[in-house]
């Protein structure tokens, strides 16, 4: 097994988002290799930090690295926050981080079979557990196939795409990220190859359907902010336009008040604002950072604070 590396992107700016009280109950909702987590357990006097992962290799090494500091491991997706919460005795969080970032150490490590970069087999699950990308690509219709490239990886050649897999998988099951690379590569015209890597965006799709990433972060933001405390806060890093779109849109649902029709003389409804955008625009990565970590250039911090229930 090898080492588990991560640079943590925005790692100052995600923290003090979340963080206000050094006696608080935090909780990191995608830990990997613990850096959010270790800058945020620094700061804690008699706090205490919940840090979940389903990544068991992301948790044994922020369990090496967090030795010694107030902090509960949960080897959980973060769509069972709030039975975690449940089952810990928690009623309320001070803040919330999370980074949605496939790590580094997925990305390097080729037998996880994120990348299009080395061939292996196709997995991309990071619990390790349940439906895998080769499932998806040898299984699903081709208007499932389509469906997804397009919806979540955006790919205006997905119906092409879509269709030279299904062609491939007739004549032999395809077993690897380099068999899936070499179909892409040959479903696009030459100046869609040569402009940028073809693979990108429909590996991000099977890797986003494999992990049910879109539907578990909906449901986490809602469940994460109804436990915040008056005063916590949600910080939150995207990595591309669909997650962002989701973040974006729901805390501008938590901080929009009455929802009566413009043309009602007054409101009827009483609904009042719940939270206050803390970041009017995303913050993104420093020239600094990106010279440094050019994965992080697609790094988007959202974050939100809770004023009322």
């Amino acid at each position: 097994m090898m080492e588990f590396k991560h640079t943590t992107v925005l790692l100052r700016e995600t923290v003090d988002g979340a963080f206000s009280d050094p006696k608080g109950v935090y909780a990191d909702l995608t830990t990997g290799g613990g850096g959010h987590s270790l800058e945020l357990a620094k700061r804690l006097s008699g706090g205490r930090l919940i840090c979940l992962d389903q990544d068991a290799e992301a948790l044994d090494a922020a369990g090496g690295r967090l030795k010694g500091y107030p902090v509960t491991f949960v080897r959980r997706n973060f769509r069972d926050l709030e039975k975690v919460l449940d089952e810990l005795g928690i009623e309320t969080l001070d803040g919330i981080i999370a980074d949605l970032g496939v790590s580094s150490h997925q990305l390097d490590d080729a037998e996880r079979g994120f990348s299009f970069h080395n061939d292996a087999p196709l997995d991309m699950r990071m619990s390790g557990e349940g439906l895998s990308a080769r499932d998806v690509v040898n299984v699903y219709t081709e208007e499932e196939l389509r469906r997804i490239l397009f919806e979540y990886g955006e790919e205006k050649f997905a119906p092409k795409i879509a269709r030279a897999i299904v062609t491939e998988r007739g004549k032999n099951p395809i077993e690897t990220t380099g068999q899936l690379a070499e179909i892409i590569k040959n479903s696009v015209p030459a100046a869609y190859r040569r402009e940028k890597n073809p693979c990108r965006k429909s590996f991000q799709a099977i890797r986003i359907e494999v992990n049910g990433e879109l539907d578990a972060l909906d449901s986490v933001l809602e469940i994460g902010f109804n436990r915040l405390k008056i005063g916590g806060r949600m910080s939150i890093i995207t990595f591309h336009s669909l997650e962002d779109r989701i973040v974006k849109n729901r805390f501008r649902e938590f901080c929009t008040g009455c929802t009566c029709p413009p043309e009602f003389p007054v409101c009827v409804c009483g609904k009042l604002p719940r939270g206050e955008l803390i970041t009017k625009k995303p913050i993104t990565p420093s020239e600094e950072e990106l010279e440094s970590n050019s994965r992080s250039r697609s790094a988007k911090l959202r974050v939100i604070g809770k004023i009322r229930d």
